[in-house]
């Protein structure tokens, strides 16, 4: 694409002047200018800019392998923005000139709410990427949340995102403790060896966490719960046995919550040009997930559902439509092939939204879950 810009924009050759093209400047100026504007237009009318993160973290591989499965040369070109993290990606979305989507924390629009009452309505989101559980892990002497007050807790590096998811779901369980912001090693150095008066470290990130997979920790060490009635941008999980084998005792599960990491577009006017952008990346990106879900790519590609909804955030409107229009198929196709139904969906498929006894089934069991953890 660029050479074939370039060719364009540079004109004839030498040889084809020679050979009798027009060789005064006024002549080939305005034809050059022309061919020029051709080639820029070209150029960025299916181009998406996605702001990603850091360089080291989760969020800007997500963006980059995005691009990588979209790209359709001029007709879908997806440029991944390195930026200060996933929070200031809000303020991209909401402010910076070409970004059209972002890999965005659902909680992070918390802190924009005052600033920006609507933002609910200036941002929707396209996928649910992948869900990054709150880990509160503790020395033995602490037995509950509120054996926390007053003590010291870590939250990680600025910059990470138990850094800031960490305090704002602190504030809300109204939990006031001494947080500090050193790095995690250094954190779980100083409870191991019981120097330091490190309480405990908070992780926000994707189970399971390999610290405590590859290290042994003496009795008594574990993950709190955490039980939230009212989960706002966030979901309900757990941390299981299988998750952390020396952790948690076989069979048993640790109640917690997770923040949706996800990605977001700004909430462009439909039919409008940066509108068609956006909707011809999740058009690619929802009808190319099985190619990211095999090897070479992230491994939390193969956890995600397509289907799966964010707390507090309407979905772009072209996502739903284009998942309307799969789950509305879908009958016809299995209809048309009797063995469909005995197959399992394969890897990137769409699955038909929840039926609403579904709905209702799973609301009870986590009622049901919620007062038998107390």
């Amino acid at each position: 694409m660029v050479l074939s810009v370039l060719g364009l924009v540079l004109g004839p050759s030498s040889e084809a002047q020679t050979a009798g093209a027009p060789t005064d400047q006024q002549t080939t100026q305005v034809p050059r200018k022309a061919l020029e504007s051709q080639a820029v237009e070209r150029l960025n009318a299916w181009t998406v800019g996605l702001a990603g993160g850091q360089l080291e973290g989760a969020p800007i591989r997500f963006a980059t392998e995005i691009a990588r499965v979209v790209d359709d040369g001029d007709n879908l070109h997806v440029l991944p923005i390195v930026t200060r993290g996933p929070v200031e990606n809000v303020e991209a979305l909401l402010y910076l000139k070409g970004v059209d989507a972002a890999v965005i924390n659902s909680d992070a629009l918390d802190q924009f709410k005052t600033l920006v009452p609507n933002i609910r309505q200036r941002i929707t989101y396209i996928l649910s990427l992948f869900p990054s559980e709150l880990h509160i892990f503790v020395r033995p002497e602490i037995k509950s949340l509120n054996d926390l007050r007053g003590k010291k807790v870590n939250f990680n590096t600025p910059g990470t995102a138990a850094a800031y998811s960490g305090p704002l779901i602190f504030e809300r369980l109204k939990l006031d403790v001494e947080k500090t912001f050193i790095p995690h090693q250094v954190a779980l150095q100083q409870m191991r060896s019981g120097q330091g008066d490190m309480a405990a470290v908070v992780f926000v990130t994707s189970k399971p966490i390999d610290v405590f997979l590859h290290s042994k920790w003496d009795p008594g060490f574990k993950f709190l719960p955490v039980h939230f009635e009212d989960f706002g941008f966030y979901l309900p999980s757990t941390l299981t046995s299988n998750d952390y084998p020396d952790i948690i005792p076989q069979g048993q599960e640790v109640e917690t919550i997770a923040v949706p990491t996800i990605l977001a577009a700004f909430n462009w006017p439909k039919g409008s040009d940066r509108y068609k952008r956006v909707a011809r990346l999740t058009d690619y990106l929802f009808s190319r997930l099985g190619t990211l879900q095999e090897p070479g790519f992230h491994p939390k590609w193969k956890d995600v559902n397509l289907n799966a909804k964010v707390p507090g955030l309407e979905r772009f409107p072209a996502a739903q439509e284009w998942l309307d229009s799969a789950a509305a198929t879908k009958p016809a196709a299995a209809s048309s092939d009797k063995s469909a139904s005995a197959t399992s969906p394969q890897p990137g498929t769409a699955v038909g939204p929840p039926t609403p006894e579904q709905v209702r089934l799973f609301q009870e069991f986590l009622d049901w879950r919620r007062q038998h953890a107390r």
